[in-house]
């Protein structure tokens, strides 16, 4: 995988190789990339997903599948969403998506063991990188509500098609 390019709150990723490799960009309405997640989309505000969307997955895409992540957590990396088994015709998520709501896709277990979304909300210190990372799959996944990251990278794997990653920062 390599960085193709960076558009305002974009990172590209490119699978394989540049004669083959098609492009898939995730964005948010919120931030851009690299750029601090609002205070609205953290514990310290109302907890809500950021809206995301995503343009130009690779052909042949049958599902999504989105983990958000800390990786600078202290006990090591800290989950804070899964979400997979997205139609291939979704190209976004908005703002405040409900723990339950499974018209978007099913919702997995996150570290604070719990579905849905779970806000940025580390402790004092230097800010910490959320990853979102979204997987365009050649199938569905699957699972059964209440997969964990490990699940869906699991059963993910050899059917990942690409994958594009927005890094939001948060520090307290």
């Amino acid at each position: 995988m390599s960085v193709r390019g960076v558009a305002a709150g974009a990172l590209v990723l490119v699978a394989g190789s540049s004669a083959t490799a098609a492009t898939f960009t995730l964005t948010s309405g919120a931030f851009a990339a690299g750029a601090t997640i609002p205070r609205e989309h953290t514990c310290d505000g109302k907890d809500a997903s950021p809206p995301l969307a995503w343009r130009d997955p690779p052909a042949g895409t049958k599902a999504f599948a989105l983990v958000v992540d800390d990786p600078d957590a202290p006990a090591g990396t800290w989950v804070h969403w899964v979400l997979y088994d997205l139609p291939a015709t979704a190209t976004s998520l908005p703002a405040g998506v409900a723990p339950g709501d499974a018209t978007i896709g099913t919702q997995g277990k996150n570290d604070f063991r719990r579905a849905g979304h779970g806000g940025p909300c580390p402790p004092p210190g230097p800010p910490h990188h959320y990853h979102f990372t979204l997987y365009a799959l050649d199938a569905p996944t699957g699972l059964a509500p209440g997969a964990t990251k490990a699940d869906v990278l699991r059963a993910i794997a050899g059917h990942t098609l690409g994958k594009a990653e927005l890094v939001g920062t948060y520090g307290r």
